[in-house]
């Protein structure tokens, strides 16, 4: 069964290439997801017909116990999963692969909706099939997204679709004078960086490391990714990573100062991120996942505002396929514990992101103070 060589330049670009243009296309199926985690090892496998591709998958690997590892396909396979025989066919070379890293469980969680009649023909494949019965920490994504159809609209046509509020708050910001401008350049990751940390004291979560978006950055091609930033007479309130891949553009990172947030820049942002989706024929534009569907849950709220009429999206969950059980139950015991834990920065680390917003604060005044001056 074939698995990718990466050494082959010719069959990287045809594998890429089906990567991109099939209909189930996922950014982080892509080469480049690999890239941007790059603490995770990875391979590549697929099936051809008649000499060419027709299903592929790509596949995380980490140790976990010693030597024996676990894969994942995040939001794989690129094929229809209802295929069960091409996708049985694919998993020939993932064996080959689990066998090669000491594999004691291979985990895939399509972006495909609830379908309990599918999830039945998994199990009686030997599947297992995670997702109601499991918390937000026992799964590696959320299990609903926030997911606006834009497929045929245009702007004017959207903006009935939203709720009067989020329609008066977008125009809000016009009128305050909030603009958005996107680019690659690494200042303005910079700038999306400080107001990511800002955001990760906020709300009390973790966060991830510069590096990480610095190849993000690098990883996806030009016209695949954007850095959005909304301002106010010269301040950054807002930033964001958007990706545009397939039939999808996606919001898949954000973060907003907390100054001036009565000027409603994220409601600018978003709406200027929607139009870059209208503006490369995406038929979808995905906020990301959301846990709580209540709106005293303020992520929730923000987010349905704009998906009214299209409600929450729910996905069919983790298809496990195990090699070793001991392992695999192990793994699904203590993987949990560590998420709970990481799910909220300590107190030395909120202590020394606060410092540095000073530091910086105070910086940015010196020098506006010796700028006033000359």
């Amino acid at each position: 069964m074939p698995i990718l060589d990466k050494n082959n330049a010719a069959k990287v670009a045809e594998y890429t290439h089906f990567m991109e243009t099939s209909p189930w296309a996922n950014a982080t199926q892509d080469l480049a997801w690999s890239k941007v985690k790059a603490d995770w090892g990875n391979e590549q496998v697929y099936v051809e017909r008649d000499g060419k591709i027709v299903a592929a998958m790509s596949i995380l690997i980490r140790k976990v116990f010693g030597k024996a590892s676990m894969l994942y396909a995040t939001r794989g396979p690129i094929c229809d999963l209802r295929d069960t025989a091409l996708v049985e066919e694919l998993m020939q070379s993932v064996d080959e692969v689990a066998k090669k890293h000491h594999a004691f469980m291979f985990r895939m969680d399509p972006e495909l909706p609830r379908d309990a009649q599918l999830e039945e023909t998994y199990r009686k494949l030997g599947w297992l099939v995670r997702n109601e019965q499991c918390d937000k920490f026992e799964l590696i994504q959320p299990r609903y997204n926030m997911i606006l159809n834009i497929g045929g609209h245009t702007w004017e046509s959207l903006m009935p679709r939203f709720s009067e509020k989020t329609r008066y708050n977008i125009r809000l910001a016009a009128r305050k004078g909030v603009t958005v401008r996107w680019s690659h350049d690494e200042a303005d990751l910079k700038t999306f960086f400080e107001l990511y940390k800002i955001t990760a004291v906020r709300d009390k979560i973790g966060y991830r490391p510069y590096e990480y978006f610095e190849r993000m950055l690098h990883a996806y091609k030009p016209e695949q990714i954007r850095i959005y930033i909304a301002e106010h007479e010269g301040e950054g309130l807002s930033g964001a990573i958007c990706i545009h891949y397939g039939k999808k553009t996606w919001y898949i990172y954000g973060a907003s100062s907390n100054e001036k947030r009565n000027l409603m820049p994220n409601y600018a942002m978003q709406a200027e991120m929607i139009k870059w989706g209208l503006e490369n024929g995406s038929e979808i534009y995905d906020f990301g996942g959301v846990f709580i569907l209540e709106k005293t849950n303020g992520l929730f709220k923000f987010k349905e505002g704009f998906c009214r009429q299209e409600g929450a999206s729910e996905f069919i969950g983790e298809f496990d396929r195990v090699y070793n059980r001991f392992f695999y139950t192990g793994f699904n015991k203590v993987i949990p514990q560590i998420q709970r834990l990481r799910g909220k920065t300590t107190k030395a680390k909120e202590q020394k992101i606060e410092a540095e917003q000073r530091r910086l604060k105070e910086q940015a005044d010196a020098e506006r103070d010796a700028a006033q001056a000359k």
